[in-house]
């Protein structure tokens, strides 16, 4: 038995695998992904959200004015008010008696602010605090990361396979989601800000007063939207207390169940230790008052207190469908957005499209990848024959790169494969020119072959080496379609030079010692 080729062995191994990775894209044979298809190939939806920052710096300075009031509490400091001035600042109105304490507050636990000025009047000191610029860029920059992470959670709960989430510019966020039906689901769940609060409703206070002349203050209207009857929306007013007992941020995990009473859906919350013990004190000191349950300024429901209620849990009720319920679980245990997000930009690529996409872009390629076929035949005759072989495995280890490291085929990255046939084909032109040579100075063809492949080799490899190093630039700083084609291309370099110098040759190397001729069909 003759000795196996080491090199044989490994272009054997390096086939099989190509094949694994590659069939389950055309048979569901075993437990691999399959390649990947981008926005323009299977359809779906493309946005681009704006993150409204200056809400972001706009909420630090109200939780700052909240936590200030509770110090000034504390310490029994007597106030005439604190106001939010701007989205950056706030200002204080308190005794001159009391101003050497308020600075001490000030310094000592909001340091983060910077006094702008102290104006006098009378007893009274008017206090105004401003946010440096480098806090609020600090801010805003933290606004968009997080509404990044926030959002790709939701996406990934959602169930989306292959989704493109990315911060384009300081404060927009590009996402495409390939393979999605319901987009105005999709959207919703995307953009809702979801901030969860715990509020006391004034039930002592009268609703129409307060709608007709304003809300008392520290009292805000806020309402609850019922679809009953189906297809009409009921608006009812609540009279609720601005100060939040207990937000979503203590919020550790949301699900859905079904109420056995009624056999409808609600969301069942949980809470941290520190969010159940608050919990708890909040429905022991309230107990026959109504406790609101608000998400982005709507009540969903308020509940009168029975009883202190321990253990950390709690239930939103609304009259939900399953879905509802589903993505107002999402949306909760993602976490609230902390800022509002506005959609500027939207494209739907349908289905069909996406189908007449593959079907031209695979036409062009098999198109083109015959008339490669059938030139190299005409012209290199029986090495045409092999650098054909070559093509196919070319185009073969292609598509297993894709599915192995599940990137993403998008309309420019058949292109890019499109242009690696090209490039396949012109490394084996230089070698089998660089063989005519060899066979035109009188050499056998088997050193014909071994020359021909040791003088293009350095070419090919200092041809495809800088071709690689643009791939990789344009992958690193490309986005969306450049990426995609970025991706292919650099997958069919390293193919090209595995088929040209390591397939090809062995071919080559085989066919001539398995039969001993004068002659090479070349």
């Amino acid at each position: 038995m003759k000795k196996i080729n080491w090199k044989w062995a490994l272009i054997a191994s390096v086939m099989i695998v190509a094949f694994i990775y590659i069939l389950p894209t055309f048979y569901d044979c075993w437990p691999h992904k399959k390649i990947n298809l981008g926005l323009d190939l299977q359809g779906g939806m493309h946005l681009v959200l704006e993150v409204k920052t200056e809400k972001a710096v706009e909420s630090t300075v109200e939780r700052t004015i909240h936590e200030i009031r509770q110090e000034f509490r504390k310490k029994q400091i007597k106030h005439l008010g604190i106001s939010h001035d701007s989205h950056d600042t706030l200002s204080m109105i308190v005794s001159g008696e009391d101003i050497d304490e308020v600075n001490a507050v000030i310094s000592k636990d909001f340091g983060d602010f910077e006094v702008v000025s102290t104006k006098k009047d009378g007893d009274q000191r008017t206090i105004v605090l401003k946010l440096p610029h480098d806090e609020a860029v600090n801010i805003k920059r933290m606004a968009t990361d997080q509404a990044l992470e926030t959002i790709r959670n939701r996406i990934d709960a959602f169930g989306v396979s292959e989704p493109d989430i990315r911060i384009q510019g300081e404060n927009r966020i590009q996402i495409q989601l390939p393979g999605i039906n319901d987009t105005s689901r999709a959207k919703e769940l995307i953009g809702r800000t979801a901030r969860l609060n715990f509020q006391l409703v004034n039930d002592e206070g009268d609703v129409n007063t307060a709608l007709s002349s304003g809300a008392p203050p520290g009292y805000e209207i806020l309402y609850q939207i019922q679809d009953e009857p189906p297809g009409q929306s009921a608006r009812t007013p609540f009279l609720i207390q601005k100060r939040v007992l207990l937000d979503g941020s203590s919020l550790t995990d949301a699900r859905v169940m079904i109420d056995s009473q009624f056999n409808e859906p609600y969301v069942s919350i949980e809470f941290d230790r520190k969010g159940a013990r608050i919990f708890e004190q909040i429905t022991g000191e309230n107990i026959k008052r109504r406790l609101a349950i608000v998400l982005d300024e709507t009540v969903y429901s308020a509940p009168v207190i029975q009883d202190r209620i321990a253990g950390g849990q709690a239930r939103i009720t609304g009259n939900f469908t399953m879905e509802e319920a589903r993505d107002l679980a999402i949306v909760l245990r993602a976490g609230a957005l902390p800022a509002p997000v506005e959609i500027i930009e939207e494209r739907t690529v349908g289905p069909t499209l996406g189908a007449d996409s593959i079907r031209m872009g695979l036409l062009s390629m098999v198109a083109g990848g015959i008339l490669v076929i059938l030139f190299m035949v005409i012209y290199y005759r029986g090495a045409g024959v092999i650098a054909d072989i070559a093509l196919v495995a070319n185009i073969l280890l292609i598509g297993a790169g894709l599915a192995a490291f599940q990137a993403t085929l998008t309309l420019p990255g058949i292109a890019g494969i499109i242009l690696t046939i090209g490039m396949a084909v012109d490394a084996n032109v230089i070698i089998f020119e660089r063989i005519r040579e060899e066979l035109a100075a009188g050499k056998t063809p088997l050193a014909s072959v071994t020359a021909g492949f040791d003088r293009a080799a350095l070419t090919i490899m200092d041809a495809n080496v800088t071709t690689l190093i643009a791939a990789v630039v344009l992958f690193q700083f490309g986005t969306g379609p450049v990426k995609g084609f970025a991706v292919t291309l650099g997958l069919g370099i390293l193919a090209s030079l595995f088929t040209a110098l390591v397939l090809s040759r062995n071919i080559f190397k085989y066919i001539l010692s398995m039969k001993k001729t004068s002659t090479l069909s070349i």
